[in-house]
């Protein structure tokens, strides 16, 4: 009989435990845990100290209508109920094709995502390859804008300008998961579905935060952190 050392015989259980909880090679991961994403961040959310928190559950990007009723809660709030920009907090929460919008122009181009969610692009007139709700034209706001200003960064709806003046974008990993598998299908790729996962995930646009199931922060945002909830 050998003798092991309880040293090597913990680092063997937790080799085995670790083996255990990961997903097989080639294998999907469709449930997040708790460790599996940045849930500290969405804890600050929850306990977001603002008078207005309020949250758009976002499915369809019906070419990015959704943006601008944004926009204007934000417009509405602050100079209509003269409420501070500090005291509002919106939420972007977005899965279905809307959870698209939340990656960067690479994965546009590389996945053909324009040509599958049949978004095109206004310069081209053609499918989009590149992320077109985020960037903003505007490279900061001016001083004393005028909000009735069309070129003014009130009249921003791009998810950069939004941003800029606070919004917090979520993307869905159960959605990412889902899409992935359209994508791997729709281009026979070679990738494995979890490759495609993790590529999209590694390219968000800046500052979003992915969330384990959107149903699931929704209906949490609603409960602890006392959103109001808005559907467009």
């Amino acid at each position: 009989m050998s003798n092991v050392s309880r040293r090597e015989l913990m680092a063997g259980v937790g080799a085995l435990c670790a083996a255990i909880a990961a997903p097989a090679v080639g294998n999907a991961q469709l449930v997040y845990r708790h460790g599996d994403w940045k849930a500290e961040e969405f804890q600050e959310l929850i306990h977001k100290t603002a008078h207005v928190r309020q949250v758009f559950d976002v499915t369809a990007i019906n070419e990015g209508k959704f943006l601008n009723n944004i926009k204007n809660s934000l417009n509405g709030l602050e100079f209509g109920f003269g409420i501070a920009p500090k005291q509002v907090q919106i939420i972007a929460a977005l899965h279905g094709a809307a959870n698209m919008i939340n990656y960067d122009d690479s994965m546009w181009a590389k996945y053909q995502i324009g040509e599958w969610l049949a978004v095109n692009d206004p310069e081209t007139g053609r499918p989009a390859v590149r992320n077109i709700f985020y960037p903003s034209k505007l490279e900061k706001a001016g001083a004393n804008e005028d909000p009735s200003d069309e070129k003014s960064s009130y009249q921003d709806k791009s998810v950069q300008g939004l941003q800029r003046r606070g919004v917090k974008f979520l993307t869905c990993h159960t959605a990412t998961e889902e899409q992935a598998k359209v994508i791997v299908s729709r281009l026979k790729l070679t990738d494995e579905r979890e490759a495609v996962v993790k590529d999209l995930q590694a390219h968000t646009v800046p500052n979003v935060l992915i969330v384990p199931s959107m149903v699931a922060t929704v209906a949490l945002l609603q409960i602890d952190g006392h959103y109001s909830y808005i559907t467009v």
